[in-house]
């Protein structure tokens, strides 16, 4: 979009936020970079350009506006509709692959050569791979200074940097501000209310060490009843639990462990998170937008959805519905096969005999977390008559904890949806249905569609939907490329727990 000048100029002139993160401002008089939605006074069109990434406007020597905060922008939601080699590079880069294993680790993940990747990306997104990974290790240094008291070289090394001064040198380039700067700023601000990015504090530091509290930004509107129910209702013991009005939950993260509670707010995702090592957060981040899909844009979403005079009245009567994801596809997958023919307390209890055998230990002095849910490679080894399943359940799903733990069935946000397809229903005892479930939620495919799902064949029969998969995904070809907020739509037309809030 930031190619098309005359719709940026209107997007800036009246402050649409529908477009945070989409493109960002670059002011040619002041230098500095803003957000779409940007409270202040519009430039001149003539002292504007625009960017598709924030670490584009920074390679052009441009900083941070500090009144919009536009390095805190939902993130764009292409990369998550878009599944080529960008996407899933831009993607990785997000998990912090950079980070932890370079450009040439990256490239190993895509299969291309490292001249290939920076060409690739300075054309789509005005900046290589390590502008990239700088711009994210610059925001990661931002909230590790504005939301914790953890020393500023303890922060240079949790962010990614590879020493003090370069730590020093970037977040006075990117934000004009030095790192204590920047902490002074945050502590004379409100502590209810902070700054309004995911890089604000929702709260003074709290005595727990190892917590920092975040605010998640999202695009408006967003219903969060089967967002949230879903994942209460489908909630495994011991990983996951509802408390006081927050969904929580463990994370096996590259460094190690974390838990994080979350919970909706009016205008942002309240983010508690509980780390064993700080250089976690980016990783943590990054899973918790994907598993509430707060990088949608539901405007465009709702659009077309409601080009179908029969599913119009359900997206008007609750606008906004997200597709739940998850933290980890693998142990989506795991729980998938578990959910086979089963209700969803059953599939609960498979899940929870799996994580007692089979998952770490963990200590929650907030809650009453237990455990990780257990890898493929601690699964791969269990004894199949242990499993209280049927014999073809046990093999469909000792051989899907192989082929993830041996590496035959990648299910990461670099790798090929269609591809990654193909090997499930390769797989014994996978369907469509099966494999359908875990490209929506596992892969973040928009447009997975369960035509031959009990629920949504109810609710399109009574819409005057047709009722037969085949008719019902002719039917459905109209929602492309948003077939699974379809499935949401259709889901909440029922009353089951998914569907509901938690108390």
């Amino acid at each position: 979009m930031h190619t098309d000048t005359e719709r940026c100029v209107r997007a800036v002139q009246s402050k649409e936020a529908r477009f945070d993160g989409v493109f960002f401002t670059a002011v040619r008089t002041t230098r500095i970079y803003c957000r779409p939605s940007c409270p202040a006074v519009p430039p001149k069109p003539e002292n504007m350009e625009f960017h598709p990434s924030a670490a584009s406007c920074q390679r052009a020597g441009y900083r941070a506006c500090k009144r919009c905060r536009p390095d805190t922008s939902p993130g764009s939601p292409e990369w998550n509709v878009r599944a080529d080699a960008v996407a899933r590079a831009v993607r990785l880069i997000q998990d912090g692959v950079v980070d932890r294993e370079g450009v040439p680790g990256l490239a190993r993940r895509l299969g291309w050569s490292t001249r290939q990747i920076e060409r690739q990306l300075l054309a789509e997104l005005g900046a290589g791979p390590l502008a990239l990974a700088r711009a994210q290790r610059a925001q990661t240094a931002r909230l590790l200074i504005e939301t914790t008291p953890m020393p500023f070289a303890e922060i240079a090394f949790a962010a990614g940097f590879s020493s003090i001064r370069t730590f020093n040198d970037t977040v006075r380039e990117v934000f004009a501000l030095t790192p204590g700067e920047l902490r002074a700023r945050a502590a004379r601000r409100s502590p209810v209310r902070a700054a309004t990015g995911p890089g604000g504090p929702t709260a003074p530091a709290t005595a727990t060490p190892g917590v920092i509290n975040l605010r998640l930004p999202f695009r408006t509107p967003l219903e969060p009843s089967n967002l949230f129910g879903h994942l209460a209702a489908t909630a495994v013991p011991g990983v996951e639990e509802w408390r006081d009005g927050a969904y929580r939950r463990t994370l096996g993260l590259p460094y190690g462990h974390g838990i994080v509670a979350l919970a909706p707010r009016p205008d942002h995702i309240a983010c508690r998170l509980l780390l064993t090592d700080p250089r976690d957060l980016t990783h943590a981040i990054s899973r918790c937008r994907r598993l509430l899909d707060l990088d949608a844009d539901p405007v465009a979403v709702d659009e077309r959805l409601r080009t179908d005079p029969l599913l119009a009245p359900i997206v008007d009567k609750a606008p906004g519905r997200r597709v739940p994801g998850t933290v980890d596809p693998a142990e989506f997958a795991v729980r998938a096969v578990l959910g086979q023919q089963v209700s969803t307390a059953a599939a609960r209890t498979h899940a929870a005999r799996l994580v007692t055998a089979h998952g770490v230990p963990v200590d929650d002095p907030e809650g009453g977390l237990t455990h990780l849910f257990p890898t493929p490679g601690a699964l791969a080894a269990l004894d199949p008559e242990t499993l209280a399943l049927p014999r073809s359940r046990r093999t469909t799903l000792l051989t899907l904890v192989r082929a993830l733990a041996d590496g035959s069935l990648p299910l990461g946000p670099a790798d090929d949806r269609e591809e990654a397809r193909a090997r499930l229903l390769a797989l014994p005892g996978f369907g469509p249905w099966t494999t359908e479930i875990i490209a929506m939620r596992a892969l973040g495919d928009p447009d997975a569609f369960l035509p031959g799902d009990l629920g949504v064949r109810r609710a399109a029969e009574g819409l005057g939907l047709p009722g037969t998969p085949a008719a019902l995904t002719a039917a459905a070809a109209q929602w492309r490329p948003w077939r699974a907020y379809a499935v949401q739509y259709l889901w909440a037309t029922d009353d089951h727990p998914i569907n509901l809030l938690p108390a």
